[in-house]
């Protein structure tokens, strides 16, 4: 089993004061952070762009990955390259044919029934062209399509736990098989996004995630330490509790 990281999400941070939480993510032990970029189109929110990664690299070293929530993310990728993200996620809605039900301007969640692999090989190749890792995506409602062709090129593939859009939803436990399945086939990271706090961590681990992404429990935390730490050890937490 890799050994589990925890990735803060900057979308649940004060924007009035970036800088001090990023002082409060390097200073509590997180292992990178996640940044969420919406467009109001691919779900049903907006957030920020490249202009805040650029704007936060010069002051960490922490990893960043550009969660890419957007419709057509291949015309981004040099952009978000150049401003200083270490990993690039993209999401398998993009690359193939939708369910009827989401098919359209304005209908979420977006659900995937099948991937147009060389569509998604072109992006991953791109991503890989400019010095970045690659990583896919999948909505709760997505099957894991992705074949053995698309597994071998990617670094990560991150698992919603939630309907993506916005921070402080519930965890959805019809993850958790998905992660299972992935990990059986696939050595790389699995990061599981959504929902994730002391009582879901435990499950997310068991079945096979290593990346842990935090938001409204780590900024909500007034001890964002101990914070880190119960999420670290989550394993170790469950082991206890069975014996």
């Amino acid at each position: 089993m890799p050994e589990i990281k925890v990735s803060a999400s900057i979308l649940s941070a004060d924007f009035s004061c970036l800088n001090k939480a990023l002082e409060r993510c390097q200073a509590s032990g997180v292992d990178s952070l996640h940044m969420d970029i919406m467009d109001g189109h691919f779900v049903p929110n907006i957030s920020f762009g490249p202009v805040v990664i650029k704007w936060l690299r010069p002051l960490t070293k922490l990893p960043m990955d550009a969660h890419l929530m957007i419709e057509n993310p291949g015309w981004y990728i040099e952009e978000f390259a150049k401003s200083g993200a270490d990993i690039i996620t993209v999401h398998a809605e993009c690359f193939g044919k939708l369910k009827a039900h989401c098919d359209g301007l304005g209908k979420f969640p977006k659900e995937i029934e099948s991937l147009d692999e060389a569509r998604l090989l072109s992006v991953i190749k791109q991503i890989k062209s400019v010095g970045k890792k690659a990583g896919l995506a999948f909505n709760p409602g997505s099957p894991m399509c992705a074949t053995d062709k698309i597994l071998q090129e990617l670094d990560e593939i991150t698992i919603m736990s939630v309907n993506p859009g916005f921070s402080g939803q519930g965890f959805m436990p019809e993850a958790l098989p998905k992660i299972s399945q992935l990990r059986q086939i696939f050595k790389g990271d699995i990061r599981v996004d959504g929902g994730i706090n002391d009582k879901t961590a435990p499950e997310a681990i068991k079945a096979g995630a290593n990346i842990l992404v935090t938001a409204s429990y780590f900024f909500g935390s007034k001890d964002p330490v101990k914070a880190v730490q119960i999420l670290k050890s989550a394993t170790e937490t469950q082991s206890s509790q069975r014996n």
